[in-house]
């Protein structure tokens, strides 16, 4: 028996399938070839092997440190390697993307590199700080840059399904989500993190700023704190509580602890929607044994139900970074003429990071006397 959705849609299996068909990433017709700057872990574990998997050209691999350019270059059959941007734009031509895959402190260095008006996808978070944010992006508009920042949780196979499912109405009115993290984070894979004055939000829970806000735009406000784990002593805040404000109507929140290093069963990462018709709920299996990582799952229940799992493929790493991709390539060869995540959009995203440390920092509210 069908359940109404409040919008005039059938609420059953049958409309969910529908719904997901095509939900996918947009394909690329004439891709151009891929400059990676920065031969890192997340070049290697996520940026490389989504190329290899949608077929798009590597052309160079760039690092300051040349063996481990040279190294990256083999593992992936990329046919060039170099310490210098200027000998791998030589080698591969004028007409390409840049992949900046740095750390947020390397940024301002590393984009000045770039030719004028050069396309670029430049690695999440944009700067370490809103200032830093501005500073970007103020650089691309001087130097005529083409850029958009690689924030692609929003293209997760089940993040796509889900927002097909939810813009078809089959979840009635929409009025909660909510994002629950809790697993254990090794963040000693990332050495550049031991000193970072500012991390879980900046560089982990803006993926769920991000897609928040792909969803639901701008909240007016932003309610948080941030803290530091004793099982991470050295390290600054790993642990995060998060409200955004859309309004009376619909609450968003976000709850992160990397530090629950126990047994995996009580472990979760997930995005939750409810509605007035049904509910869905992402897995997100990268976060659970990580780097090793579990399988992507969407599940659904209609009001009165059980929960039910949908058919998707693919995962967050590294499907999500084919997206990302994709729509900067879509965006400069005129496929497209939207570019979802441009750095303008971005600072919106980095307005949100620097609200919610801002909240964490003043604190919440005395108690009366």
């Amino acid at each position: 028996m069908n359940v109404s959705t409040g919008v005039g849609v059938p609420f059953s299996s049958a409309a969910f399938l529908e719904a997901l068909h095509g939900a996918s990433i947009q394909p690329v017709a004439n891709p151009r070839p891929i400059i990676i700057v920065g031969a890192g872990g997340i070049a290697r574990d996520a940026h490389l092997p989504a190329y290899r998997k949608a077929a798009l050209p590597v052309a160079a691999v760039v690092d300051t440190d040349l063996r481990k350019a040279s190294a990256l270059a083999t593992d992936f059959g990329v046919p060039y390697a170099t310490n210098l941007i200027e000998q791998a734009q030589q080698h591969a031509g004028e007409e390409v993307i840049y992949d900046v895959a740095v750390p947020a402190p390397a940024l301002l260095h590393v984009l000045p590199l770039l030719p004028d008006g050069a396309a670029v996808l430049i690695q999440k978070p944009m700067g370490e700080t809103l200032r830093e944010a501005h500073a970007i992006v103020d650089l691309c508009h001087r130097r005529g840059l083409t850029a958009a920042v690689n924030f692609q949780l929003r293209w997760a196979p089940v993040m796509l399904a889900a927002r097909k499912v939810t813009d078809t109405g089959l979840l009635g009115q929409l009025h909660d989500i909510d994002i629950q993290v809790s697993v254990h984070m090794p963040w000693s894979l990332w050495s550049f993190l031991s000193t970072a004055p500012r991390l879980e939000i900046l560089y982990h829970s803006i993926h769920y700023i991000d897609l928040v806000r792909s969803w639901l735009g701008n909240p007016t406000g932003v309610y948080a704190k941030t803290v530091r784990s004793p099982r991470t002593p050295e390290l600054a805040a790993t642990k995060t509580l998060m409200t955004l404000d859309y309004g009376d109507w619909m609450r968003v929140h976000i709850s992160a602890n990397h530090s629950h290093d126990f047994s995996p069963e009580m472990q979760r990462s997930y995005v939750q929607w409810e509605g007035t018709a049904g509910a869905m709920r992402a897995v997100m299996g990268v976060n659970l044994n990580y780097p090793t990582g579990e399988p992507d799952t969407l599940s659904w229940v209609k009001a009165g139900g059980e929960w039910e799992t949908l058919p998707t493929e693919g995962n967050w790493f590294p499907d999500a970074f084919i997206g990302s991709m994709n729509s900067l390539q879509c965006y400069v060869t005129g496929q497209s003429s939207h570019l979802p995540t441009r750095v303008e959009d971005a600072l919106d995203t980095m307005r949100v990071v620097e609200a919610a440390y801002v909240s964490s920092e003043q604190g919440g509210v005395a108690l009366p006397d």
